[in-house]
């Protein structure tokens, strides 16, 4: 026995988890072994059948329970929201600890979401950037970057989060906007060439599986449209269940009419694209059990690689790499054409999802329909039909909300999430639509503030329908930190401000 990982502790990793040891399966994960994992392994097989055996106990004796970040943390409500979120990111701050848990151990300082969220989460990273960058702390920025190309360097790719579990899937892919990001702070293009081997690493990961594919074909993340484009999609290499979320994954493979390991699939893969879960992946709309993840061609997903496709073409271009950035430019403009042709639905007048079983875009409107203005694919008419759909179906009280379906999963109505927030105001200040732009960020940062006043706290997400009840849905209670919330906050606040 040569057990690494809880996880890989059979059969007390999966009596731990069913057994709702703690009301929260990443809790388990994430703790920390008091002895060697094969004696703790070992003694469990000796104990468990005995008559007196109590498995809390048992857990006790042997694991320290992981901290929920910022639990006891009180805002000062005497100050603004912004010197509040000064004074929070050195409480989402974790710097590089020897930690014997599931933690993928880390060289430099990070920030972390916060609540259960103890680890750095890759695209999370981006939005907690641009508040940091709002409060010049450039340095973290660099060292968060440095985390990355680290991964990248050690993993091949940038999982989910640091931790052994999440190995297995990435998240929506911010790399190249990071580095961006970075190189307009210090005013330095050499910052694109410092970090081409870690871009063409990433792209590398996404890519695999792209040799030898037929028409309508899919490999890894890769799929071949209908008419030969190479285009992406969310997916993960483990079909089991995932093991933050290992009863709740067993729980839905009861429920669904899939096999096990095509259901598992599709639910990590939902895990990979930051949406966990929403209506958007599924067959039916509805129900969670029709998951089909790894069917559909993503908008943003195909939006952020193209960006990463132009990062790696400037990167190269910067290194005196002229075929190399040329054979990169080719693959922009080719992706770039087969998103509009895919993703725009010409009767919605709005950017959906292409679906592989149906051979159709799909027709459903959620906020993953701006990231071609976020990325400046969209021609100035898409813009503007954009704008229109997105004030008609997605504009609420509260800012945006997710999709328009209301299904119980925590990325669907009546839930907004920063990150779409910033997508979409980003997105919409590109083409021009400022007025619609403003007035997303104007509902989002007052329902933050509306929030904060009340409780004290930055939350995950926030309910946009309904101002005065909470976010709910999804695996988890809602949390508060928060890292992303925090960053968009301070840039639009900001961005708000310059505009006035």
């Amino acid at each position: 026995m040569n057990n690494t990982d809880i996880f890989e502790c059979h059969p007390l990793f999966e009596d731990v988890q069913m057994g709702n040891v703690f009301a929260d399966g990443k809790t388990f994960v994430d703790c920390i072994p008091k002895g060697s994992l094969d004696n703790i392994s070992r003694q469990y097989l000796l104990e468990k059948d005995q008559p007196s055996f109590d498995l809390k106990k048992f857990v006790a004796k042997n694991f320290d329970e992981p901290p929920v970040i910022a639990a006891n943390y009180q805002s000062n409500k005497q100050l603004s929201v912004e010197e509040n979120i000064r004074h929070l990111w050195d409480v989402l701050t974790r710097v590089p600890v020897e930690e014997k848990s599931s933690l993928i151990n880390l060289p430099y300082t990070y920030i972390v979401p916060g609540g259960r969220f103890r680890e750095i989460y890759y695209w999370d990273s981006y939005f907690t950037m641009l508040g940091l960058q709002q409060h010049g702390r450039v340095d973290l920025i660099e060292s968060m970057i440095n985390n990355f190309a680290f991964l990248l360097g050690s993993c091949g790719h940038i999982p989910n989060g640091n931790r052994r579990y999440y190995l297995s899937r990435s998240q929506p892919p911010f790399f190249a906007l990071m580095v961006t990001l970075l190189a307009e702070i210090k005013k330095d293009e050499g910052i694109f060439v410092q970090y081409k081997n870690e871009l063409e690493t990433e792209y590398n990961f996404w890519m695999l599986g792209s040799d030898n594919l037929k028409h309508g074909e899919a490999n890894a993340r890769v799929v071949m449209m209908p008419d030969g484009e190479i285009l992406n999609r969310y997916y993960d290499n483990n079909p089991s269940p995932r093991q933050e979320s290992y009863a709740e994954d067993v729980h839905v493979s009861k429920h669904s009419q899939q096999s096990a390991d095509q259901l598992f699939t599709h639910l990590r893969a939902g895990a990979e694209s930051g949406w966990d879960f929403s209506s958007r992946w599924f067959a039916d709309q509805l129900n969670i059990g029709t998951i089909q993840t790894t069917d559909i061609v993503p908008v943003d997903l195909n939006c952020l690689l193209y960006t990463l496709e132009l990062t790696i073409a400037k990167a190269n271009a910067m290194a005196g790499n002229a075929s190399y950035a040329s054979d990169f430019e080719m693959k922009v403009a080719r992706r770039s054409t087969a998103i509009l042709k895919y993703c725009w639905n010409n009767e919605l007048g709005f950017f959906c999802d292409y679906n592989m079983q149906t051979k159709k875009i799909n027709r459903n409107i959620t906020a993953a329909g701006l990231f071609p203005l976020f990325t400046k694919i969209a021609s100035d008419e898409q813009a503007v039909e954009t704008a229109a759909v997105t004030r008609t179906f997605l504009l609420k009280g509260g800012g945006l909300v997710t999709t328009t379906n209301h299904t119980g999963q925590q990325w669907d109505a009546p839930n907004g999430w920063a990150p779409l927030q910033w997508i979409a105001f980003a997105g919409l200040n590109n083409y021009h639509h400022e007025e619609l732009a403003n007035e997303i960020a104007r509902r989002w940062v007052a329902i933050n503030e509306k929030v904060f006043n009340e409780t004290g706290k930055m939350m995950e997400k926030y309910n946009v329908e309904n101002l005065d009840e909470p976010a709910g849905g999804g695996e988890y209670p809602g949390q508060d930190g928060f890292g992303w919330t925090n960053g968009i906050y301070i840039a639009m606040k900001a961005t708000l401000l310059t505009a006035h």
